[in-house]
């Protein structure tokens, strides 16, 4: 009848049902078993692939679930972003980002868009000026002899433009030189070089003038401008009276050192250096006629740009037979050379070619591409140095690997200016920066060193005895009022309103200094007050004077320091009292010396008194009280007038006590005041004091 009897029976047991075997778990639980089955898409049928019984979970052999999609692993429980997305960030930029990128993207493409128009109208503006155009009624011709300078780079000699002045001077030989046509272009003398072609100024044209006047280097010749009027048609550029390097190499009277060498070549590199950086590019006819120096003896380099006004390399019309017309190939790279129509900018590697037989030319002065031992017309030099053969045909040189790599044959192995630039600099260390005038002002300065230096020596020794005076002179008298003696300026005493005095001496020194010998006491002294001097050093105050064993000082002038000159004295007052507690007299070490301080404040006046030996003094009641406050003191304390405790009581950081009313000389009865110390927890500033013979600081409270 007991119900709960008959399933406990049942748990834990395995029986026959109808629709198999039902299993119960000590819980009282039925254990239920689990097939899953798959479609196979073979044989579309459902095949048992999983067990699953008592919470295992078992595999069928060789079988494999077919997930969807062609997966070999089963899909997620929970998709990787969940169902809303919430795992997943958005990436996604909102409305108003995406239109602020746009609006920014706007803004700089019309920006840039704004500037770069800007900039090409601005050019085409500068294009359109022509600020290089220069009218030919503005050229004055030369009246009255002619010009002579560095000539073979302006052509020919042409018209009545062509004038040599009897006071200019070049340093070539007249009978080498050739002729430049100058003319007087707004108050200054310029060159002309005649261009012999039709002008057209078309766009690149225009373009290149502007760059040419726009080009400023101190090794460059300056463009200037030009005149298209025709016919008269000329290149107007800065004149240089020096004559041009040829001319120089070639006037045998001329005698040139290495330093002298050195800087021409220095000012070549620098001047090419820059042409090679700027738009230019390139020069395409560089050669020593090309080089030429101004007045200042600086070289500079003509003849670059404008090529289809001037006419290139062996572009002229000379016969091709003759002489000049092979000469002026010297200078010409090989690889330019075999070309059939060369560029008339030529190349910076053809530049590199022409400045190494240039310097060929500086070192030997022999003229361009000497060959030693034999005589080769320009025709079969040219010829040879076109066949390229090997080795190379080039100039007889002793050494000079830097030579040998600009003129090499494979124009990658050269090179560039700025390479060269360091390689002239480190040849040319001590006068790197030096044009040939500057080299001749250094020479002459070499010679005069020896009269220099003695003349350096003796004003050495003299501002060293100058200064010596001078010293002595500010310890005698305050700096502001010796500086004014120096300079011959009388000194007029001065009024101060408010000045605190300190008054000192020692009590017994005269039976001390019965008892000591002379000496004896001169060392006391001297110990005693550098000791004291090295103290007031700290403070702002001037040490008037010393006699015997008194000590005066002051504070207040001769530099006005407001109502600072009462703290000043007191704090240094205070110093030297502690500095005396723990000073040790030499030949007598146990005794005690005792010294005996005044300090009063008020007005007096300062000033210089004598000629022979000025003294600086103080004058005015003030003084007197001073002297009167030490005199009616007592041994190792500060005696101070109520005028001073005023002063003082405003820091709000002193420690004095009231010794009553005294009656002083002079003076009737005066309150007065015994000044103890300074409030340890003062805060507020440092001040210094003397502790076991050492400077410590402290602070103050205002």
């Amino acid at each position: 009848m007991d119900g709960q009897a008959v399933v406990r029976r049942m748990w834990n047991r395995t029986f026959a049902g109808i629709a198999g075997n039902v299993s119960i778990d000590e819980n009282g639980d039925r254990i239920t078993e689990y097939v899953l089955k798959d479609l196979n898409p073979v044989t579309q049928q459902f095949e048992t692939v999983v067990h699953y019984s008592r919470g295992v979970l078992q595999h069928v052999r060789h079988r494999s679930i077919h997930w969807a999609g062609g997966r070999t692993e089963p899909p997620l429980d929970t998709p990787q972003c969940a169902y809303d997305g919430s795992l997943c960030p958005d990436l996604s930029l909102p409305d108003y980002a995406l239109l602020s990128i746009i609006l920014s993207s706007a803004v700089i493409i019309l920006a840039v868009a704004s500037v770069i128009t800007y900039r090409r109208y601005r050019l085409e503006a500068e294009i359109a000026s022509m600020t290089w155009r220069v009218q030919w009624h503005d050229l004055l011709p030369l009246s009255h002899g002619r010009t002579r300078g560095s000539l073979t780079s302006f052509g020919k000699r042409r018209g009545s433009l062509a004038t040599i002045s009897d006071d200019d001077f070049s340093i070539g030989d007249g009978n080498k030189q050739m002729y430049v046509q100058t003319a007087i272009y707004r108050g200054s003398k310029v060159a002309l070089k005649e261009i012999n072609k039709k002008v057209e100024l078309n766009r690149a044209l225009l373009l290149e003038l502007k760059r040419m006047k726009d080009l400023h280097h101190d090794h460059l010749v300056r463009f200037l401008g030009a005149c298209v009027d025709p016919p008269n048609c000329y290149l107007l550029t800065e004149y240089c009276p020096k004559g041009s390097l040829q001319d120089i190499l070639e006037n045998e009277q001329i005698q040139l050192d290495w330093m002298f060498r050195y800087s021409l070549m220095h000012d070549i590199v620098k001047g090419m250096s820059y042409l090679h950086g700027s738009d230019i590019r390139s020069h395409g006819n560089l050669k020593s006629s090309n080089c030429v120096v101004d007045s200042r003896f600086v070289l500079k380099i003509t003849d670059f740009g404008l090529h289809c006004l001037r006419g290139g390399v062996g572009d002229e019309s000379d016969d091709q037979d003759s002489y000049a017309y092979w000469r002026r190939l010297l200078w010409t790279a090989p690889e330019l050379l075999r070309m059939q129509q060369r560029p008339p900018e030529g190349s910076q590697k053809g530049d590199v070619y022409s400045f190494a037989i240039i310097v060929h030319e500086i070192i030997t002065r022999q003229g361009p591409f000497f060959v030693a031992d034999k005589h080769y017309t320009p025709r079969e030099i040219v010829q040879r140095v076109r066949a390229g053969d090997r080795p190379s045909f080039r100039p007889s040189l002793e050494g000079g690997r830097l030579l040998r790599q600009c003129w090499a044959e494979e124009p990658q192995e050269r090179p560039d200016f700025s390479a060269l630039k360091s390689a002239v600099r480190r040849l040319n260390k001590e006068n790197e920066s030096g044009n040939i005038l500057d080299n001749l002002l250094s020479r002459m300065e070499q010679y005069a060193n020896n009269l220099e230096a003695l003349v350096e020596e003796r004003t050495s020794d003299y501002l060293e005895e100058k200064r010596k005076c001078e010293e002595l002179l500010y310890q005698l008298l305050p700096k502001s009022v010796a500086s004014q003696l120096i300079m011959g300026q009388a000194v007029i005493a001065e009024t101060y309103d408010s000045v605190t005095i300190y008054f000192s001496d020692i009590v017994g020194f005269t039976a001390l200094s019965a008892e000591s010998t002379p000496m004896q006491v001169v060392d006391l002294l001297n110990d005693l007050y550098s000791c004291f001097d090295s103290i007031i050093e700290n403070f702002d105050v001037y040490k008037v004077e010393t006699i015997g064993d008194a000590y005066m000082v002051v504070s207040g002038l001769p530099v006005r320091n407001g109502t600072l000159h009462a703290r000043e004295v007191a704090r240094m007052a205070l110093a030297l009292l502690q500095a005396v507690r723990g000073f040790t007299i030499r030949h007598r070490p146990h005794d005690q010396l005792k010294l005996r301080i005044g300090i009063h404040t008020g007005p007096c006046v300062a000033g210089v008194v004598g000629h022979k030996m000025p003294r600086y003094c103080l004058f005015g009641d003030t003084v007197n009280t001073a002297s009167r406050m030490e005199s009616n003191g007592l041994p190792l304390k500060i005696h101070v007038s109520s005028d001073t405790r005023k002063l003082l009581d405003t820091f709000g950081f002193f420690h004095l006590e009231e010794r009553g009313e005294i009656e002083l000389k002079g003076k009737g009865v005066m309150r007065t005041f015994w000044l103890l110390d300074e409030v340890p927890a003062a805060a507020n500033g440092p001040i210094k004091s003397i502790q076991s013979g050492s400077f410590k600081t402290r602070g103050e409270r205002l």
